[in-house]
């Protein structure tokens, strides 16, 4: 009992010391919690504070590896200060869709259509870049005529880009120019497929002109670089050389002018335009030989329907892809070409219910110019009841008088009074 009497006086003051230091080290963390910013408490987690070692994970993860080699690795990480997910994880949202966790400074989202060298260091590559574009859809029926065309287009400047429809891409190495050239083949394809999924805005960005013509164009009185100069000088973002006299055509508007350099305006037909700045006697030019700026393009890619492949209609609904558009659209007259309207594509189509090939062709040209006008219109009233704006005395906007004031027949028949324009290509799927 003695001995119990004396141990008890002994811890009293043992006691008493621990409850007086926990009480001192509680209120000692009550100001100093309250004295720090809470954004110091926002940077500490549980797994800085205390990692918790999976070993199962770094074993399936680092199986081949031995336990010291797994020991170091476990080290690394918990001794890593950017081991804080919080500061580890990217997100930039003004990056392109599907590139936000890529740091800014790593983004590439233009591409470009330039031949490399492959053996070289890339400091040394491309001593020069071109700087326009050139496709043509062709078939080798007319490589003889291709091959003058490119010629005229030799300048270190162009990038020569070839659509094969005919699947016939290694007869093309007998011309020297081919071999640098960018060949592309799937059968039977006009080139506004190819144009919807090969020259994407983002691939041709670098080019600060794109030509995509048709393969039966003369071009032997045409001068490229003295075009592009004229396309500056007068500040056309979609243009066309003019067509000669002798060349098939349906539109007074692309017809060459003998007293001009370049034209924005004509007179048509009466009652064919219902406005002098609107198709097609103004804002117009038809898709043989059309040239775009690289803006112009990024808009009008857009406006390309992926199964409107032959792109009729189009030619009305470029002046929405610039402003003012009777300014900025136009005809270089001084530049002319030949349009030949030879029916190469067309003579490849399916003959079937006693049609030849190429009407085949052409009755979906015409079907498709009528699907893109209702789309097109269905399209702009949906946007202008949108904004709560009436429709009810809606006209549309393309321009055309009377050749667009109705919806058009999607069985094939087009407006009275436009049958000339069915009668155009004869079938040229070029287009």
């Amino acid at each position: 009992m003695p001995t119990t009497h004396r141990s008890v006086r002994v811890r009293r003051p043992v006691s008493m010391r621990l409850v007086i230091t926990t009480f001192a080290g509680v209120v000692f963390g009550f100001f100093l919690g309250v004295s720090l910013p809470p954004s110091s408490f926002a940077k500490l987690n549980r797994t800085n504070l205390l990692p918790s070692f999976d070993i199962s994970y770094f074993e399936e993860k680092y199986s081949g590896l031995s336990t010291q080699a797994l020991l170091n690795i476990w080290a690394t990480i918990i001794s890593n200060p950017l081991g804080d997910e919080s500061t580890q994880k990217i997100w930039v949202a003004t990056n392109p869709r599907g590139a936000e966790r890529l740091p800014a400074g790593i983004v590439r989202s233009e591409s470009d259509l330039y031949i490399y060298n492959s053996s070289v260091l890339p400091s040394q590559d491309l001593a020069v870049k071109p700087k326009y574009l050139l496709t043509f859809t062709v078939g080798y029926q007319l490589r003889t005529h291709i091959d003058i065309s490119v010629k005229k287009f030799s300048s270190e400047d162009f990038t020569v880009m070839l659509f094969h429809y005919d699947n016939r891409t290694s007869e093309w190495d007998q011309y020297e120019w081919s071999k640098r050239a960018i060949h592309i083949t799937v059968p039977k394809q006009t080139k506004w497929w190819y144009a919807k999924r090969f020259l994407h805005p983002d691939i041709v960005a670098p080019y600060d002109y794109i030509f995509i013509w048709d393969e039966d164009l003369g071009i032997d009185k045409f001068d490229p670089q003295d075009y592009i100069r004229l396309v500056m000088k007068y500040g056309l973002e979609i243009s066309q050389p003019g067509l000669s006299p002798d060349s098939v055509s349906t539109w007074r508007m692309t017809q060459k002018k003998d007293e001009s350099e370049v034209h924005k305006l004509t007179e048509e037909r009466p009652g064919w335009c219902p406005h002098p700045h609107l198709p097609p006697c103004a804002a117009f030019i038809e898709i043989m030989a059309p040239v775009f700026s690289r803006s112009a393009w990024r808009c009008v890619w857009h406006l390309i329907q992926n199964d409107l492949v032959h792109g009729w209609g189009l030619d009305f609904a470029l002046g929405k892809c610039v402003e003012p558009a009777h300014e900025k659209i136009g005809v270089v007259d001084s530049q002319w070409v030949v349009h030949a309207s030879i029916p190469t594509l067309g003579n490849q189509g399916i003959k079937e219910g006693g049609k030849t090939p190429w009407e085949g062709v052409r009755e979906r040209c015409r079907v498709e110019w009528a699907m893109f006008q209702n789309r097109f219109i269905e399209a702009e009233k949906s946007y202008y009841e949108s904004q709560g704006i009436d429709v009810s005395n809606y006209s549309s906007s393309l321009g055309g008088g009377h050749i667009h004031s109705r919806k058009f027949d999607v069985e094939g028949d087009l407006p009275e009074g436009n049958r000339q324009e069915s009668n155009r290509q004869e079938g040229n799927g070029n287009q």
